[in-house]
């Protein structure tokens, strides 16, 4: 596999093979939120899509307030608290806070992001939007501790094709617990 595109369709079928494993991959997820000590901030979830490991139930039970991304349809995303007013389809028809004010980096103390698939390195390879890439090529989004939720079969033994302006995660969640690139 030499283009993303081809990387995408092969994870993608990875990741709806190991669709079995996500309440095991939110218990780890959970046991690192719960045991991390987080910096004060937002907790940075997201709404799962098709097979995309569900993490809603942690607004419950965090003592961290949470806050879902918002994409405008054309690359920008931003972070907005996930407060008691009615969620909103964004701009690509995800259930969003679109009424309540952006977040800057300095108020979230944790990304927990989907994605297809990771490497070794930390490269993460999402749906081709470009939208966290976008986020986080700006060093003050970059400094946010990220971390991505999916399988272990969707981490790659090899490297992913990678852009100039991908930036490595800080590590992985899956049914195994936590990994960090090497």
């Amino acid at each position: 596999m030499t283009t993303k595109q081809d990387c995408r369709g092969h994870f993608r079928e990875r990741r709806q093979q190991q669709i079995s494993l996500g309440s095991a991959i939110y218990r780890q997820v959970l046991t690192m939120v719960q045991r991390s000590p987080l910096r004060p901030g937002y907790l940075g979830l997201y709404w799962p899509l098709s097979s995309e490991v569900d993490l809603r139930p942690i607004r419950a039970i965090t003592p961290n307030a949470v806050a879902l991304p918002v994409a405008d349809g054309s690359g920008g995303l931003q972070y907005r608290c996930w407060g008691d007013t009615p969620l909103q389809a964004d701009g690509c028809g995800i259930p969003a806070p679109t009424n309540a004010p952006a977040l800057s980096p300095d108020k979230l103390s944790l990304l927990l992001v989907p994605a297809l698939a990771i490497d070794h390195s930390g490269i993460r390879l999402g749906y081709g939007g470009g939208y966290y890439d976008r986020l986080r090529a700006d060093p003050l989004w970059a400094a946010v501790p990220a971390w991505v939720v999916l399988p272990s079969a969707c981490i790659s033994s090899e490297p992913l094709p990678r852009d100039t302006w991908d930036v490595p995660f800080t590590g992985w969640i899956t049914e195994h617990g936590p990994g960090q690139p090497s």
